[in-house]
């Protein structure tokens, strides 16, 4: 297994020296840079600090040596696509920052913006931060499992307000909900 500190690290524009000061407990760079290059041993307990001190779940400090992480080579401006001075690592599903429960929504038919085959990522949230997620697509479970998604338009003590992607569609209130889940990604398949 090959480790991803140095990628994960530089991408966070972070030194050595700042991602040590960073771990809990401290340690020093030198102990940071033999981690990277694989002259100490990556144990459970050092991915779990380094994980914490970068932001992302362990996990993604190492990789496999047959699955080469997919790269950012160019990036697209109004004058059209344009190659970057050093390829980097490009952002994986698993990578998104967060404390909540990742879910997904299949998209089967179009609705709004959404296309048939589309996944669309979302992180739980306490409904008491719904305020945070105010005019963002959100994903609520209703009575009955069955769910309300559109846009959060209204939270009104244990009232939540959405607004569905498709056109002439009224607003769904929904009574207390467990967990609002708020739109992180898009995946689309092209």
């Amino acid at each position: 297994m090959i480790n991803r500190i140095r990628d994960i690290r530089k991408s966070k524009e972070m030194t050595l020296a700042e991602l040590a000061e960073a771990c809990d407990p401290p340690t020093t760079a030198q102990t940071i840079g033999r981690l990277e290059t694989g002259m100490r041993n990556l144990s459970l307990k050092w991915m779990e600090r380094i994980g914490k001190a970068l932001g992302v779940d362990p996990e993604m400090l190492v990789r496999s040596e047959e699955n080469a992480q997919a790269q950012v080579v160019a990036r697209l401006q109004a004058s059209g696509p344009e190659a970057i001075a050093r390829p980097r690592d490009a952002m994986v599903v698993t990578d998104l920052g967060g404390d909540g429960l990742l879910v997904v929504l299949a998209i089967e038919e179009s609705v709004g913006e959404y296309r048939p085959g589309d996944q669309l990522w979302l992180r739980q949230i306490d409904p008491e931060s719904a305020q945070q997620a105010i005019n963002r697509d959100v994903l609520v479970p209703r009575p009955g499992g069955r769910f309300a998604f559109g846009r959060l338009i209204d939270r009104q003590g244990s009232l939540v307000g959405v607004l569905p992607p498709g056109s002439g569609e009224k607003q769904q209130v929904v009574d207390s909900p467990a967990w609002i889940a708020v739109a992180e990604m898009l995946v689309r398949k092209l």
